[in-house]
């Protein structure tokens, strides 16, 4: 019911994330550590922490999978206004062939993708086989990204990913694991080894990036970006 609802109100949907997301732009302050700015890569995270991609610079040049749900054209139509590119995929097998296809385009142009790995319905932090195919056939690497704030203005909501979102003015860090290079030959058993590379990595990035966050600050590193 919920789902016809959004769907018969599209058009207020996508005005109302467009608003929410311009309104916030100038509140949304990250600094990146370990950014390797890697050309071609594909950026890879959990669902929840997918509005990280705000902190990457070159927003121009970074093109995002999202699916092509209703809840994704709202989130497409409000992330292009932010001036990045996307790819719409679906999960039907078709789609996310196209999708796939198209990422591996651009990557081989020199252009950067990013992916929520356990998107766009879960499980929770399963990395999806996308991700592994797209670098295996691309040869981009994989770069594990997180974010995370101590300010109280950075929200946790109560959906089934636990997405985070700041709300006002805040402080955010971006913490980027090293590159994954997937070869182009696997066998299956090495397939399931990336994705737990790529799992322990964004696992150990969330550990790790409370503490990254409080050094962030005695260096103060939001200041020196001003």
């Amino acid at each position: 019911m919920a789902s016809n609802f959004i769907k018969n109100n599209l058009w207020f949907f996508k005005f109302l994330a467009k608003a929410f997301m311009k309104c916030q732009e100038p509140f949304t302050h990250i600094v990146e550590v370990n950014n390797k700015e890697l050309k071609p890569c594909i950026y890879a995270m959990w669902h929840s922490d997918q509005f990280c991609v705000y902190g990457v610079e070159d927003k121009g040049h970074l093109s995002i999978l999202i699916s092509k749900s209703a809840d994704g054209e709202i989130v497409s139509y409000a992330t292009e206004s932010l001036g990045f590119k996307t790819v719409r995929g679906s999960s039907n097998k078709k789609g996310a062939i196209e999708s796939t296809m198209h990422m591996i385009d651009l990557l081989k142009k020199g252009e950067t993708v990013a992916i929520t790995v356990d998107g766009p319905s879960g499980p929770l932090h399963k990395v999806k086989n996308g991700v592994i195919k797209i670098a295996q056939m691309s040869g981009a690497p994989i770069v594990p990204v997180c974010w995370y704030s101590a300010d109280r203005t950075f929200l946790t909501l109560p959906s089934w990913d636990k997405m985070t979102t700041p709300l006002g003015d805040c402080q955010i860090l971006n913490l980027y694991g090293e590159p994954i290079y997937v070869p182009a030959e696997l066998t299956s058993e090495q397939f399931e080894e990336y994705r737990e590379k790529v799992r322990t990595s964004l696992l150990d990035l969330q550990a790790r990036i409370p503490e990254e966050f409080k050094k962030a600050k005695k260096e103060k590193l939001w200041i020196k970006k001003k």
